[in-house]
């Protein structure tokens, strides 16, 4: 027999274009896409299922929904909700825009100052927005007794919707100031040049060429304030009082009734107006990437006295009441007995005293958050390469793509609902086929808890990662192909020392929003593994309002922390970094 006669036997040939790169990618890829749909899409399915079920889980169509809005006290829940999470973005937005103006537009000093202090509401629980309004405006608050006698008091009734339009504010205003600031940042100098070489008046290039140059920006920073305020459960929990909202409703049967099913009716109400504004949220964005395609001139803001002297009184105040609402907190979790005994001690910081779990609660938490750090981080930026750098596939990308985003439209109760539901069912019924659960397991574990956060917070670290990537010349991947090098080889190699600063960025993202939320896990702790945010809330409930008090202190301080650690790592980083990109 020649020898161009000898062949492999069928079974194990392989075709000549064989590419092993390529077919590992096409795998990754699938993989991401079935890890997505399994922990997003297919529990929310899971969750729309159960809202169409009557209590022993017969299917009962729109029955839910229909008792739901015909019952005042439920209903009710909605409009309430709508109400403050417009007001409240009317004035995060507001607030923020001439805040990101003053850090952006103006010549004012220690702008690195007051754009740190502006992040400080992003390292606390929301349960402690409404702690320290309680020992502000409440009934016993500083400022309701007039500074203990001293002054004439203030009472602005608090429990209702003044308290949770304060809270929700202190809670969205970092988030509009940083949409805002970037927003800003972008606008073409050229623009201002012919607007005032044609004769414009300063206000008239205010309305003609800064608002409609941010106004994508803008639009952005309304829904995601919006959705912000319209989903979080801390803050009204603490200060709603007897003013529901939906995202209190859903604890309160979830919880307080231990009604799933109206829970998860609940849940898709709030999901509905959640999910549309994420919608418009993102084709604001889109267009708004379209409109900085252009080659464009960076502004840079002259010096104007009286505007930067005006910009620094109103960053100033700001500063002021963010530092002073902050040192209420403290001044509060360390003060024996408000208002009675104002003297200082460590007395509120023994929690074996008290519900919640103690110290083990606030270590538990730390271990969660650096699970969830390493865990999401890795899972995050992996995923984002796949999307953003691997060739061809363009379907399989697109829909990788479509679920990554998909988490950013889903409110940390609705996760935590419908995880319960998914993963804590012994089997599932398909098409009346019954298949064990194989993921039953994580239950009720350590494991759950970082799930949830992963999901709960994986689309602003996954936009964060493509957006490091985007940066990053095609041409690496490109060479790598043509000189045979795998991919994997180029990723560690190259990509992951490059984008090294954006990598830490998404861990401390991931830890510092993993030890601050409550919403998340709330449904999902156990006895056995108790949350230091979820014994805030517990506390709280029970009473103990000091040590909540304390124990968000805690949290805040564990988080500016880790902030200090990630900007050392990061000085050092960059310049690594810089080196390494100016020597390759």
């Amino acid at each position: 027999m020649p020898d161009n006669a000898i062949r492999t036997p069928l079974f194990f040939s392989l075709p000549e274009t064989f590419d092993g790169d390529k077919w590992i990618c096409r795998i990754l890829i699938l993989l991401v896409c079935v890890w997505l749909a399994t922990v997003v899409f297919l529990p929310v399915f899971g969750l729309l299922s159960k809202s169409l079920t009557d209590a022993d889980g017969n299917f009962a169509g729109l029955a839910n929904f229909v008792y739901y809005f015909q019952t005042p006290a439920l209903s009710g829940s909605l409009t309430n909700s709508l109400f403050v999470s417009g007001l409240t973005m009317l004035i995060s937005v507001s607030l923020g825009f001439f805040y990101a103006y003053a850090l952006t537009r103006t010549n004012i000093p220690a702008k690195g100052f007051f754009r740190g202090l502006a992040m400080m509401p992003l390292f606390a629980p929301t349960l402690l927005n409404g702690i320290a309004l309680v020992y502000l405006f409440g009934r016993q608050g500083l400022i309701t007794r007039g500074f203990f006698g001293t002054l004439p008091g203030w009472d602005i009734g608090l429990y209702g919707p003044v308290g949770i339009i304060i809270s929700e504010v202190i809670f969205t205003f970092p988030q509009a100031m940083l949409i805002l600031s970037v927003a800003l940042r972008m606008t073409d100098a050229r623009l201002y040049e012919a607007s005032y070489s044609l004769g414009a008046s300063k206000w008239r290039t205010f309305f003609t060429v800064t608002l409609p140059g941010i106004k994508y920006g803008l639009i952005s920073a309304v829904f995601v304030c919006f959705i912000l305020a319209f989903t979080d459960f801390g803050a009204p929990k603490v200060v709603g009082g007897n003013y529901n909202i939906l995202a209190t409703d859903i604890y309160k049967q979830v919880i307080g009734q231990q009604n799933f099913v109206m829970g998860a009716v609940v849940s898709v109400v709030l999901l509905i107006p959640t999910v549309i504004a994420f919608v418009a949220d993102r084709i604001a964005q889109r267009k708004q990437v379209s409109m900085i395609a252009a080659r464009s001139v960076p502004l840079i803001p002259e010096a104007d006295k009286v505007k930067d002297r005006l910009f620094l009184g109103y960053c100033s105040l700001m500063a002021f009441l963010i530092i002073a609402f902050f040192a209420t907190a403290l001044f509060a979790s360390l003060v024996k007995i408000w208002p009675y005994d104002l003297s200082l001690s460590l007395h509120h910081y023994n929690f074996r005293r008290m519900g919640g779990g103690g110290y083990a609660s606030f270590f538990n938490s730390i271990r969660m958050s650096f699970y969830s750090a390493l865990a999401g981080t890795a899972i995050t930026f992996a995923s984002a390469y796949l999307v953003e750098k691997t060739g061809g596939m363009r379907s399989l990308r697109q829909g990788a793509y479509f679920l990554s985003i998909l988490p950013l439209a889903l409110p940390g109760l609705v996760i935590g609902l419908a995880y319960i539901f998914f993963f804590n069912a012994p089997a599932w019924t398909v098409l009346g086929i019954t298949i064990p659960n194989p993921l039953n397991f994580l239950y009720a574990t350590m494991g759950i808890l970082v799930l949830s956060n992963v999901v709960h917070f994986y689309t602003v670290s996954f936009l964060t990662a493509t957006t490091a990537l985007k940066q990053l010349d095609q041409e690496f991947e490109t060479v790598s192909e043509s000189m045979g090098v795998p991919f994997y080889k180029t990723f560690f190699r190259v990509t992951v020392p490059v984008c090294l600063p954006a990598i830490l960025e998404i861990g401390m993202y991931y830890f510092v929003n993993s030890m601050a939320t409550v919403s998340a896990v709330i449904f999902l702790y156990s006895a056995d593994i108790p949350l230091a945010s979820v014994a805030v809330a517990n506390m709280d409930d029970a009473g103990d309002t000091a040590p909540a008090c304390a124990m968000s202190v805690l949290i805040v301080l564990t988080n500016v922390l880790v902030r200090i650690l990630y900007g050392i790592l990061t000085k050092g980083v960059h310049k690594k970094t810089q080196a390494w990109t100016s020597a390759g």
